[in-house]
């Protein structure tokens, strides 16, 4: 598995345990109300919205939580407002990484944020330090069981998706942002299950880490995961399978 589906995979069986503690809705609240501020309340009209109350729906978030988030962005309803700041810089073995968030406090953030870097081996760099390192595209995992490639390599590709990988378990597929939704709803409407369908930072080259640099790499990308804070981690690290497995257990 590349390091890009197999942080996934740790991040799947985390989410169970963050919306059994409100921190995945927190985050997802956070986002869909950025959304609804900055294209409007309307979800048909504003992809980053629509995106966002998917991912709410997906997660068994009333409906309720969403249409007041949504009130809140536009400002319907009084709430509070929160600022995007993407933050940049280098984990044990000289890993990129790069951590979007959302936060209602600018200096109290940056400063959490460095902190957790420090602790884990790593520092935060200045901006534009690593995200030269990555580019912006639609990212879809595809579990292989009970799909074919043939069936995947023809929906995904007439709909516009530019690579396909094989990914051991999984099919991987990437595609231009502006495509990212004719390949999700091409893939849907042909039955073919999504466990991954977001727009991503996907690393242009991997960086292979073993050891302690690996044990204290995962460490840092969880821990950045769960601050209240930060919407998502990217990073181009590579990682066996054993190194990933002891981190599980």
């Amino acid at each position: 598995m590349s390091g890009h589906s197999k942080w996934h995979s740790i991040k799947h069986k985390k989410a169970a345990v963050d919306a059994k503690r409100g921190k995945l809705f927190t985050k997802l609240i956070k986002e869909i109300t950025v959304a609804a501020r900055i294209g409007g309340g309307d979800p048909e009209a504003n992809p980053r919205l629509r995106s966002a109350v998917q991912a709410a729906k997906a997660a068994n978030m009333p409906q309720d939580n969403i249409k007041r988030a949504i009130m809140k962005g536009t400002g319907e309803l009084p709430g509070t407002v929160y600022e995007e700041i993407t933050y940049e810089g280098y984990g044990p073995g000289g890993v990129a990484i790069m951590v979007t968030a959302l936060t209602d406090n600018r200096n109290r953030t940056v400063s959490e944020v460095r902190h957790i870097f420090s602790k884990h081996n790593g520092n935060l760099g200045e901006n534009g330090c690593v995200s030269w390192m990555f580019d912006k595209k639609g990212y879809f995992v595809v579990p292989k069981e009970g799909v074919s490639e043939e069936d995947i390599f023809e929906k995904a590709i007439d709909a516009g998706a530019e690579d396909i990988k094989d990914d051991v378990d999984n099919f991987e597929i990437f595609c231009d942002p502006g495509d990212f939704e004719n390949v999700k709803n091409n893939l849907e409407e042909a039955g073919i299950r999504l466990e991954v369908a977001e727009i991503s930072m996907i690393p242009q080259n991997t960086v292979k880490v073993t050891g302690k640099d690996a044990e204290s790499l995962l460490k840092l990308m969880s821990a950045l995961e769960d601050h209240d804070d930060i919407q998502n981690v990217y990073s181009n690290f590579d990682i066996s399978e054993e190194e990933l497995e002891k981190f599980e257990d």
